[in-house]
């Protein structure tokens, strides 16, 4: 029997690197609660950002926090003012959440990195498509304008978007998707991004799922492939 797998999970180690980097032989289920909850909460308090990821690292002495948005000048603000407070509004979530990083010696690092193509970000285009839905734009609109975008990408070999929901407020549930050039979904060395969001409207909620296809990979140090 098949099953669904997150394409991103399925190619951990091969082309894809952890969200989360460090080790540690007794508090591992801690500080994997502890990430876990610090991406959740900052993934709700920053939507607006369209941030794509949010990364993690830790060392004996020092946590690091590096966000990826293709809106860096918003989110750190004129002069630094922003991330300076946000950064005081993460240290307190974190400190509320591990009693380690009240500590005078801890280090607590922030970085923002700019995306450089959101069209070829599926995180980045999945938060463009739940604004659309929820400013009740027609949801076929809503998939061939932004199939489009992406395929205009030069990076981009294929695309694919997915609803599943009470689509335009019909009674019954139902998915609608489209598709443009391919998918490799079973190819490890393809390079696919995906991406899942959730459209919150007053006659329920719409799911989203966005797939990218970027080429392939067939080194460590080789760049995905592409045939355009």
């Amino acid at each position: 029997m098949t099953h669904n797998v997150h394409p991103y999970v399925f190619r951990l180690g091969i082309n894809r690197d952890w969200r989360s980097r460090w080790f540690h032989r007794t508090s591992y289920a801690q500080f994997l609660k502890e990430d876990t909850l610090l991406r959740e909460w900052l993934m709700k308090k920053l939507k607006n950002y369209m941030v794509e990821s949010i990364e993690i690292e830790r060392s004996a002495r020092e946590f690091r926090l590096t966000i990826r948005t293709p809106r860096p000048g918003l989110l750190i603000g004129r002069g630094g003012e922003g991330i300076e407070r946000l950064k005081k509004e993460i240290l307190k979530k974190a400190r509320e959440l591990s009693a380690s990083l009240g500590s005078p010696n801890f280090s607590f690092k922030i970085a923002v990195e700019e995306v450089r193509n959101p069209e070829a970000n599926a995180s980045v285009v999945a938060r463009l498509i739940v604004q659309d839905l929820e400013r009740r734009i027609r949801f076929r609109r809503i998939l061939k304008q932004h199939v489009a975008k992406m395929m205009s990408a030069r990076s981009v070999e294929g695309a694919r978007i997915l609803l599943k929901g009470r689509l335009d407020g019909s009674e019954m549930g139902r998915r609608e998707w489209i598709r443009e050039g391919k998918i490799p979904l079973q190819t490890l060395r393809a390079n696919i991004d995906f991406a899942r969001d959730t459209a919150h409207l007053p006659y329920g909620t719409i799911g989203v799922k966005v797939w990218i296809y970027k080429g392939e990979i067939f080194g460590e140090n080789q760049k995905p492939t592409n045939s355009k």
